[in-house]
């Protein structure tokens, strides 16, 4: 077919043409093309830093490129805003929610309207958006409060807040991040009743297995450019979309030895807590790990798992119960004693708390060794030695970047993970608690940390793995702990797991665990 020919199929909602985006130092789009058909599904992947969430970013209006032309529903259109996207019918669903918690569903679908002006007729509104709701298979309550919701309700409400304003096109940045497998097949069935209504949908997402049975078509992206455009994802495969998005092939499967339980590393005794809000959010929760186990809790976001974390690690305070590591009582004693007995983290915020963003790699290779010989000598730090320790771990991870020298804030997301592993690693650590390590990563990045991960299962060491990923709990974990409300709700041995009866508990469901909630891991086998 001759360049610059549409091929034949539906119309086409979007057309982007030689996009070019520049950040200082980096083209992030580099003549991006992109097209968008009425009536589908079209999933968009690519590494971190390839530019695709870039480039829709440009599309929503939130970028204003250097050059290209966009096209919508026949028009070319230039958008200063997100708001001109809005009028022009598209609308972008971003991964972190932009919700009021305490206003109520229907009154988050009206914030930002021209209408109403000066009184809300609350009741009839409500009716309007409990009819759009159910016509797309949106489960919600109009009169809820966002505080009330799940995660997968409250992204309902996100996509809610576009169809009410008219949009025929919808972009979303990896919408089952952070879902239980039911939520993400009801998120798939409203985006079919969307597209079969004559919508369009761009699905970002690095769940490669999800884009062959969601998207209609494929499109990949690698450092700026497009490599693939508008592939037929019938007949495609993971690991063949792994080697368009990184150029070489990518380890899927994860291949791990036989568990052989050690001695119990990590104890936890009915801990309870509180959330930042004040709200209980662990209630009573009960488990053990082994040395070379690795213990995955599931559960969808806000239900107790990143605050077991911080508790057992010393982040968090509890308000009850009692933790210990290798037999001695480390209940409520600070992260600096977490440290000392060889507790490794890995957390989910790799900027705010897992690293300092403007220091250099090398001082934040060095923060748990910098008091230790031979890095620290008559209380100074050893630079020369400091600086060999850290190029050592920058070769080791493969960390890239030219020199430790450089700033961490520069590192890519998964460059900044290596460098945090790296850290962890090197401190020699008994127990590992490893939170959301693969979140926003791409195929590659996420394989080097599995490896990781694994590799340190094999030298012994215990792990809790807190993942809202459940491929990769189910993928990594010798046992799985299910949390819902801040109460541990099954444990399974990982052979015996069944990912209906896990979704189901991880979303409060009734089940028939394996164990009793709050049974120690060790029972459950």
């Amino acid at each position: 077919m001759p360049d610059g020919l549409i091929p034949p199929g539906p119309p086409l909602a979007v057309s982007m043409r030689g996009i070019v985006k520049r950040f200082p130092g980096v083209v992030a789009n580099d003549g991006a093309d992109f097209d968008l058909r009425v009536g589908e599904v079209h999933a968009l992947l690519g590494e971190n830093g390839a530019g695709k969430s870039t480039l829709m970013n440009v599309l929503d209006g939130l970028y204003r490129p250097e050059a290209g032309e966009i096209v919508v529903f026949g028009e070319r259109v230039e958008f200063h805003s997100p708001r001109d996207a809005i009028a022009a019918g598209l609308g972008m669903v971003h991964q972190h929610f932009a919700l009021v918690p305490t206003q109520t569903v229907t009154e988050n679908v009206l914030i930002g309207l021209d209408r109403p002006r000066f009184r809300i007729d609350l009741p009839r509104f409500d009716d309007e958006v409990a009819d759009l709701a159910r016509r797309h298979g949106l489960a919600l309550d109009p009169r809820a409060r966002i505080w009330q919701l799940s995660v997968g309700e409250q992204q309902r409400v996100e996509i809610l807040k576009f169809l009410y304003r008219g949009a025929r096109v919808l972009i979303l940045d990896e919408p089952t991040a952070v879902l239980a497998p039911q939520e993400a097949d009801d998120l798939f069935r409203t985006l079919r009743s969307m597209v079969d209504d004559g919508a369009a949908v761009v699905f970002i997402s690095h769940k490669l297995a999800e884009v062959s049975r969601i998207a209609d078509r494929i499109t990949v992206m690698r450092r700026g450019r497009v490599t693939a455009a508008g592939i037929p994802s019938a007949g495609t495969t993971a690991a063949g979309l792994a080697i368009l998005m990184v150029g070489r092939e990518v380890l899927e499967t994860i291949e791990r030895t036989p568990f052989r339980p050690g001695a119990v590393v990590l104890s936890v005794r009915e801990i309870e807590a509180t959330s930042d809000r004040g709200l209980p959010a662990l209630r009573g929760v009960s488990l053990d790990i082994r040395a070379g186990e690795i213990l995955g809790v599931a559960g969808v976001a806000g239900n107790g798992q990143s605050e077991l974390a911080q508790v057992v690690t010393g982040l968090r305070r509890s308000t009850a119960g009692s933790i210990t590591v290798n037999g001695d009582d480390v209940t409520n004693r600070p992260p600096s004693e977490a440290i000392r007995r060889h507790v490794a983290h890995v957390p989910e915020d790799r900027t705010g708390v897992g690293s300092a963003p403007n220091l250099s790699i090398a001082d934040n290779l060095i923060m748990k060794s910098y008091h230790d010989a031979p890095i620290a000598r008559h209380w100074v730090i050893d630079t020369g030695t400091a600086h060999r320790f850290a190029d050592g771990l920058r070769e080791k991870f493969d960390i890239a970047a030219p020199s430790v020298h450089v700033d961490a804030r520069l590192l890519s997301g998964g460059n900044l993970q290596r460098l945090i592993l790296a850290r962890e690693i090197a401190s020699d650590p008994r127990l590992m608690v490893a939170v959301q390590p693969t979140r926003g990563l791409d195929v590659g990045a996420i394989a080097t940390v599995h490896r990781l991960l694994l590799a340190q299962r094999e030298a012994g060491s215990a792990t809790l793995l807190v993942s809202e990923d459940l491929d990769e709990v189910l993928g990594l974990s010798d046992r799985i702990a299910i949390m819902y409300e801040g109460r541990l709700v099954g444990l399974f041995d990982a052979a015996d797991a069944d990912v209906a009866e896990i979704g189901l508990l991880m979303t409060g469901g009734s089940s028939t665990p394996h164990a009793e909630p709050g049974t120690p891991a060790e029972l459950v086998s």
